[in-house]
Order: C-alpha cells, then structure tokens, then sequence
C-alpha cells in the first residue's frame, strides 16, 4: 500500500494549505450534525471553536459535512398520526392492494394545501444524508399550518380531476 493511502501515517509534503481540522474533529462536526440535525453552520463553527480552541470558516464546515455525505435540506411536513391512525392506513392499503382498474376507476382522492402570501422567513433546514427524505427522523410534525394564506383543495380520480377550489 502506497503512503499516500494510509490514512493516519506520515504524509508526504503536498503544495497547498494544510488541513485546519483533524480527521477526529471532521467526524464530531458529522456526528453533532447528525445529532442535532437542525443545527446551522455558525453553530457549528462555534461548537468546534469551544470543543478545540481553533477557529474554522463556514465554509469549511460545509464542505466537511458534504465528505460526511451530510446536506442541508428543507424537512418533510407531515401530520402527526398516532398509532391507531397509522395501524388504520396500513389495513386499508392491505386490503385494497389487489383492487382492479374497475374498482379505482370508482375512488375520488383529495388533498387541501394552504399557500401563504407572506414569505416564511423561520425556513428550517436540516443536515441529512441522500435518499433519507422520508426517514423520520428527517421529518417534521406539525398539527396546523401557520399563518394567513389560499386554502386550495382538489381531488383526482382515474377519469381525470376535479376544479380547484379555493379559500381565502
């Protein structure tokens, strides 16, 4: 094996800046992410700052949780379901799964969306892998949609949808 592939061995004399963090102190950057996947980049920084008495760019922090394979992502919002609501879905679907063309053709879906008039400056992020979307620790409950906005509400079937209703 070559030097340059071991990871904690001597390495050889490279053009560039050397490394600002260690190894160990990229791996408590991912591991506070994972953590406290809301967390933002200056707290970040800061928590390095106190846990190693160095100073770090934002940028690097970035970077660093994008080699963890962290990103910053908006969550999934969902409606909090208890156990009964979700051992209730779950039957449903296993007793519709072998249904026919015929028989959907017959289900109307639908779903309501509240869009505000106002831009939701409180914009959550969090730090999580890809294709982890909707794991549920990347998700976010909320019961109600905040403030003033269009309730819109339609259904869509096999034949086709129905108008778009609205509420102001």
């Amino acid at each position: 094996m070559s030097r340059s592939r071991l990871p904690d061995s001597l390495r050889r004399h490279v053009s560039g800046r050397p490394r600002v963090a260690t190894p160990a102190e990229d791996r408590f950057l991912a591991l506070s992410a994972r953590r406290r996947r809301s967390t933002t980049v200056p707290q970040l920084v800061a928590d390095h700052f106190v846990a190693s008495g160095r100073r770090i760019s934002a940028t690097t922090v970035r970077r660093r949780l994008h080699n963890a394979g962290l990103y910053a992502r908006r969550p999934v919002v969902c409606v909090p379901l208890n156990g009964r609501q979700r051992r209730a879905r779950l039957c449903w679907a296993r007793e519709h799964v072998s249904w026919t063309r015929q028989q959907w053709a017959s289900v109307l879906f639908t779903d309501e969306s509240r869009f505000t008039l106002e831009s939701d400056s409180g914009r959550l992020l969090i730090w999580r892998e890809q294709r982890t979307r909707y794991h549920q620790s990347n998700t976010l409950e909320r019961h109600s949609y905040r403030g003033d906005g269009i309730m819109v509400w339609a259904g869509i079937s096999l034949d086709g949808h129905t108008d778009l209703m609205e509420e102001l």
